[in-house]
């Protein structure tokens, strides 16, 4: 997986990678904090015990399982869409954020990921 920072990822950490990318919106669901993108959750954060769930592909669910169960739990799961649970404390920042930005691609628009993409270059 390459590089990996050290162990533990803080909400307020996990609350900037979310809202640094394009077109963030937040909502209140119980006691989560969900993110959606164009009205399509992609995330959804418990601040309470410090998880966070984080849409993925199925694959992607299953190795991260695999790789550091004592980071990644499998959640729900629904057609090729697999929703894996963080557990902040143990997760590491890079592969976080990786996993963060990719579940905003899966979801977005293709028009404002090549906007980001084009911003990125």
């Amino acid at each position: 997986m390459g590089f990996r920072t050290s162990r533990g990822v803080s909400v307020d950490e996990a609350l900037r990678m979310v809202l640094t990318l394009p077109e963030v919106e937040q909502r209140l669901h119980g006691n989560h904090l969900g993110f959606r993108v164009r009205d399509r959750g992609f995330a959804y954060l418990c601040e309470d015990d410090w998880t966070m769930l984080v849409k993925t592909s199925r694959e992607e669910q299953a190795a991260l399982v695999e790789d550091d169960p004592r980071a990644y739990k499998k959640s729900r799961a629904s057609g090729r869409v697999g929703w894996v649970q963080v557990r902040l404390r143990k997760a590491h920042e890079d592969e976080l954020c990786d996993l963060i930005t990719e579940a905003w691609r899966m979801t977005a628009p293709r028009p404002i990921v090549a906007r980001l993409d084009l911003a990125l270059r």
